[in-house]
Parts: structure tokens; C-alpha cells; sequence
């Protein structure tokens, strides 16, 4: 069930944003979404506790951020109106409402809608898409460093 959702993920991840997603993974029962921008978004479902999950786009080696969404049951979250559900902003104790849908589909496309966004202001593009056609060598050799890094880190 939860391999299934995962290949389900990897095919949109590779069709619907081959411009931002470099390289995707399954390391330990999770799935890695390497970004052109050399961070990642991590996804994990669980396989004891039906309906668990988080979506983690992991930053601190870039620029010291990260972003969450997740349902792990924090007591000192039960005041939220999305309790479970919670998002961390920028960094673990920076904790606010989640509002990403409760199917793994439609969650994925909010959230890596939010990360091209993300990317296109920090290099300033107005469509990665056209960008990366104009640069192909340029995307071809992120691609590949990123690959060495993960190499390298396995």
C-alpha cells in the first residue's frame, strides 16, 4: 500500500515538475525528492500507525531552514485548529496551522508548488520550465553534482 503511494508520488514529482526535481530515491521506507537547488524533500508515511505521515524539505546545509508538515499528535499542539496536522515554518519551534490536503497526491502537488515558487524567487526566474530549456547544460551539471553528493553522503 504505502509503495504504492509512493510510486504514485514519484511519477508526479517526475512529470509535473522535472524542472525542480533532480533525482528521486527510496532510502529507509521513505521517499527523496532531490531539488535543484541541492536540497530535498523527504516523504514518509507510516507503515504502524495508519495515516501518519510528513513532508519534510530539509534546508539547513543551504540556508538553515527547514519546512514540515506532519501529523505526530504534539500535546502542546492540541490548541491548533488543524490538530494533528501542523507545520513547521522555517525551523522546528516556528510551528503554525497545516492546511495541506489530507490526500498524498493533491498534499505533494501544495507542496512542491510552494518549493518552485520558493526557487524561482531565490534565482529570480519567471518560469523554470523556459529557464531550463534556455540552460540544459546548466541542469544537466546540478543534476550531476547532486548525484556525486549523494554519492559521496551513501
Amino acid at each position: 500500500m504505502i509503495e504504492e503511494i509512493y510510486n504514485e508520488l514519484s511519477k508526479i514529482a517526475k512529470e509535473e515538475y522535472a524542472d525542480i526535481i533532480v533525482l528521486i530515491e527510496n532510502p529507509h521506507g521513505k521517499l527523496r525528492l532531490h531539488i535543484i537547488d541541492e536540497s530535498y524533500l523527504d516523504i514518509w508515511f507510516s507503515r504502524k500507525i495508519p495515516g501518519r505521515y510528513a513532508y519534510h524539505w530539509e534546508r539547513r546545509h543551504i540556508n538553515g531552514t527547514i519546512y514540515r508538515h506532519n501529523n505526530r499528535p504534539h500535546q502542546e499542539l492540541k490548541h491548533m485548529k488543524t490538530y494533528p496536522k501542523h507545520f513547521h515554518n522555517g525551523k522546528d519551534e516556528n510551528v503554525k496551522e497545516s492546511h495541506i490536503s489530507n490526500n498524498p497526491k493533491t498534499a505533494l502537488r501544495q507542496i512542491l508548488e510552494t518549493i518552485r515558487q520558493k526557487i524561482r524567487k531565490q534565482f529570480k526566474i519567471k518560469n523554470l520550465r523556459e529557464n531550463i530549456e534556455v540552460n540544459e547544460n546548466e541542469v544537466i551539471k546540478l543534476r550531476e553534482k547532486e548525484k556525486k553528493r549523494i554519492e559521496i553522503q551513501s
